[in-house]
C-alpha cells in the first residue's frame, strides 16, 4: 500500500506521494509529484463495502474509464496503470471539491447546470455515474466541473441525477 512520503515507480516515472486527497469505496487518492508536475495516484483497496460489489477493482476502473472517455464528459486523463501494484495515475485537477462548496453554503447552481449539460452524454451511453458531490472538482483555472471518479454503472432511473444525485447537490440530503 502507498503511504504519504513514499516514492513509487510507474511506467518509468518516479512519483513522490505528498498527501491524501480522499478515500472512497474503491481506493485512496493521493496528491503526488513526478517531473515537477502534480498527479493523483489512486491506490485500489480491498476494504469491504456493504452496499456495492466491484469484482476486480482495477479492471473495473480501466473498463469504466474507457466507457466514460467515449461519452466526452470532463474527467481527468488516465496517465498510467500498474496492475500489479493496483495503482492508477491520473491527471490532477486543481480546485475545490464540490462537496466542500456545498458544506460551506456556497452557490452551486452553475455547477448543477454544468452537470445537467453532461447528462445527455451520460444517459445516451446508457450509464449513470456516482453523482455524490465528493466525486466532482471545480477546476480552479476555468471554473469547469470535472467528474474525478471513473465509476459508472448501467443506467437505472433510481440512481440518476434527477432522482438521487440532485438531493445532495441542493442540500436536501446531508453530505458526510
Amino acid at each position: 500500500m502507498i503511504d504519504i512520503g513514499d516514492e513509487t515507480a510507474i511506467d518509468g516515472l518516479q512519483y513522490k506521494v505528498l498527501k491524501l486527497l480522499g478515500h472512497g469505496k474503491g481506493g485512496y487518492s493521493y496528491l503526488s509529484t513526478a517531473d515537477n508536475r502534480q498527479y493523483v495516484l489512486k491506490q485500489i483497496h480491498h476494504e469491504p463495502c456493504s452496499y456495492y460489489n466491484f469484482g476486480n477493482k482495477i479492471e473495473a476502473e480501466l473498463h469504466d474509464y474507457q466507457r466514460l472517455s467515449q461519452t466526452g464528459i470532463r474527467i481527468p486523463k488516465m496517465i498510467a496503470v500498474d496492475k500489479e501494484k493496483e495503482v492508477i495515475v491520473k491527471e490532477y485537477i486543481d480546485g475545490p471539491v464540490l462537496s466542500e462548496l456545498i458544506k460551506s453554503h456556497q452557490e452551486v447552481d452553475a455547477y448543477i447546470e454544468q452537470m445537467k449539460a453532461m447528462l445527455p452524454a451520460i444517459y445516451g451511453a446508457g450509464l449513470n455515474i456516482d453523482y455524490y458531490p465528493t466525486n466532482f472538482i471545480v477546476n480552479k483555472q476555468d471554473g469547469l466541473l470535472y467528474y474525478i471518479d471513473y465509476e459508472c454503472n448501467l443506467y437505472d432511473p433510481k440512481w440518476d441525477f434527477e432522482h438521487w444525485g440532485i438531493n445532495y447537490w441542493n442540500g436536501q440530503e446531508a453530505i458526510n
